[in-house]
C-alpha cells in the first residue's frame, strides 16, 4: 500500500533512520501515561530490531507537511488458534502533543485498519490500554474498540 495522505500529514511505514524519534516518543509515552521511566538503551535496541525485522511488528509514522515526525503508532502479531487467523495488537501509539485533536491517530488507525481488511489472515485489532487512562479509553470507544472483558496478566523476566 502507497503512502496515505490526510488532513496536512502523510502516513507511512517507518524505517530504520526514524528509530530515534520513535525512542524518543515511546519514553514520552511511558512517562505520560504510566509514569514510567523506561531504559533507553533496550528501547533504542528494541525500536531498531522491529524497524530491521518486519515479522516482529511494523511502525508506521503520521508526518507533516514540514517532514516532522508527529505521530506513531506500531503493531505486532499474534496467531489465533479460536478464529484460525492473526490477530494484529497496536501498541506504541504516541501523538505528539501539539498535532493532538487533529486526525492524527485516526488517520493512523485508518490505515492499519485498511491493511489488516485488506490481508485475508488477519480476524481483528486489538489493543491493550492503562485502566486509569480515560482519554486514551474513550478515544478507543469512540473508534469501535470494545472491551471484550479480557484482563491482561503478565509475567516480566526483565524490565
Amino acid at each position: 500500500m502507497q503512502d496515505s495522505e490526510s488532513k496536512g500529514f502523510v502516513i507511512r511505514p517507518a524505517v530504520p533512520t526514524d528509530c530515534e524519534i520513535i525512542t524518543e516518543f515511546n519514553i514520552r509515552l511511558a512517562s505520560e501515561t504510566e509514569d514510567h521511566e523506561l531504559d533507553h538503551a533496550t528501547l533504542t535496541a528494541g525500536v531498531a530490531a522491529l524497524l530491521e525485522d518486519s515479522s516482529k511488528g511494523r511502525y508506521f509514522i503520521a508526518e507533516n507537511e514540514a517532514n516532522e515526525i508527529i505521530g506513531q503508532l506500531m503493531f505486532t502479531f499474534e496467531w489465533s488458534d479460536w478464529r484460525n487467523g492473526m490477530m494484529w495488537w497496536l501498541q506504541s501509539v504516541y501523538v505528539r502533543a501539539d498535532a493532538r485533536k487533529q486526525g492524527v491517530f485516526s488517520g493512523l488507525l485508518n490505515h492499519v485498519t485498511e491493511l489488516a481488511t485488506a490481508a485475508s489472515e488477519v480476524r481483528g485489532i486489538r489493543l491493550y490500554v492503562d485502566n486509569e487512562n480515560e482519554t486514551a479509553r474513550q478515544t478507543y470507544r469512540a473508534r469501535g474498540f470494545e472491551d471484550p472483558n479480557y484482563r491482561v496478566m503478565e509475567t516480566l523476566f526483565s524490565d
